[in-house]
């Protein structure tokens, strides 16, 4: 049976969820101040809703999503394209003895929503919550 991501150990520690907040809002800025030398990717308007972090802080897993969730495949292509320097940007700004290996990947948070809220309005689930 598969693991589930979420509950294989005892969690993020203080240190990871500080670092990758620390690389999550580095990234936002860089990315809102289009600081990166490629036009194509200054074009976008990219959220980055988290960032996770290996324990040993050497991997950096950024979750992000386009402006209106459009070009999805684009925005991960334009990113791993770039990844070299958006790491340097982030060692430099971050302070972290080493720079992580930064890997991006679409945030489903936002479907996953969705998903609920659609699941919420059912009525067989509206009956059950009522009782």
């Amino acid at each position: 049976m598969a693991k589930n991501k979420f509950h294989d150990g005892p969690g993020p520690s203080q240190r990871q969820l500080r670092v990758g907040e620390l690389i999550r809002r580095t990234l936002s800025e860089v990315l809102a101040r289009g600081d990166v030398h490629d036009p194509d990717l200054n074009r976008l308007s990219i959220t980055v809703g988290e960032v996770r972090t290996s324990p040993d802080l050497k991997i950096a897993t950024a979750y992000v999503l386009p402006l209106g969730g459009k070009g999805q495949e684009d925005v991960l292509q334009l990113l791993a394209r770039n990844k070299g320097e958006l790491r340097r940007v982030v060692g430099k700004k971050v302070g972290l003895k080493f720079a992580p290996d930064l890997r991006f990947r679409l945030d489903e948070t936002f479907d996953r929503l969705d998903d609920t809220r659609r699941m919420f309005e059912q009525d067989a689930v509206r009956r059950d919550l009522d009782e």
